[in-house]
């Protein structure tokens, strides 16, 4: 008789619980972000927060099997730099917008990503995208038309700041899946960090001054969240599959409201709630619509 194995544990729900987790303490460190974003310029607030990062990369890829000479090593060195680069210009225009939008409505138009993502698939992963996810696509798009409401008047430079971030995020997400096909995540993630700080330094580096003595502090917390927030990210997706915790990511837009209202007096208006509810029930089913195909 064969002997009995012990059944596979199922850590689907800590990996979601761990991703609940990570989107409070984004929400968290975006209001730290607007905090500094109102003081001094977004490139200086990025920067700074990007070179904790890199040595944070750093740091993580160091204890891993091959080291930091496995981790320089990629097959596509132009593409890893350009993904760095986005994620980099990414927050900064993030930063920028909090500080102008507030964290409500910048989440709201930021959750299309996931429809940018499907729409962009095809012209560079080569995938077919089928006319239920195109109609996903289009709602999704007319939720942000209805949280923007260009009818009263032309839209401000402002409120495109938010979906700029989500096309350079979009972007970032489909290289870094065209890049996994040669490299291992541990590469991809080291040259987001790297490449990341360098970019924003040659913008951030001529924006240069000391910060206050108190915003220091702010920093540090950032910085600390920051860490936190991506290795709970990492040990999430080290447990369970990415379309399994997808879909828990809007809870970011959730957290980031009620920080936005009750930190910095942010106006929840209907057009935006609206808005906000399609952008994010076209996500769902375009996710949805991948997992079932993959499936």
């Amino acid at each position: 008789m064969p002997p009995k194995t012990a059944p596979a544990v199922d850590r689907t729900g800590l990996a979601i619980l761990l991703m609940c987790l990570t989107c409070l303490i984004f929400a968290v460190q975006d209001g730290f972000s607007r905090v500094l974003g109102q003081q001094y310029p977004a490139f200086l607030v990025v920067m700074i927060r990007y070179w904790v990062f890199a040595v944070f990369v750093i740091a993580m890829v160091s204890r891993q099997p091959g080291g930091l000479k496995r981790a320089i090593r990629t097959k596509r060195p132009v593409t890893q730099m350009i993904r760095g680069a986005l994620l980099g210009m990414e927050t900064v225009l993030m930063v920028e917008a909090f500080v102008r939008l507030g964290l409500i409505e910048t989440h709201a138009v930021f959750a299309a990503c996931p429809l940018l993502i499907a729409a962009l698939s095809g012209p560079i992963l080569g995938e077919k995208v089928g006319w239920r996810r195109w109609a996903a696509i289009g709602a999704g798009f007319l939720g942000i038309l209805v949280i923007l409401q260009p009818g009263g008047g032309v839209i401000s430079l402002e409120s495109l700041l938010p979906f700029g971030a989500a096309l350079m995020f979009a972007l970032y997400g489909l290289l870094t899946r065209k890049v996994s096909r040669d490299d291992p995540s541990m590469v991809s993630f080291f040259w987001s960090g790297v490449a990341g700080a360098f970019s924003v330094t040659l913008f951030g580096i001529w924006e240069w001054q000391w910060l206050a003595p108190g915003d220091w502090i702010w920093m540090a917390a950032l910085c600390l969240f920051g860490m936190t927030s991506h290795y709970l990210m990492i040990r999430a997706y080290e447990l369970a599959e990415a379309s399994a915790l997808q879909p828990f990511a809007y809870t970011q837009l959730a957290w980031a409201s009620i920080i936005g209202i009750l930190a910095f007096g942010d106006v929840l208006r209907p057009n935006v709630v609206v808005g906000a509810v399609i952008v994010v029930a076209a996500g769902l089913f375009t996710l949805w619509r991948q997992r079932v195909r993959s499936a």
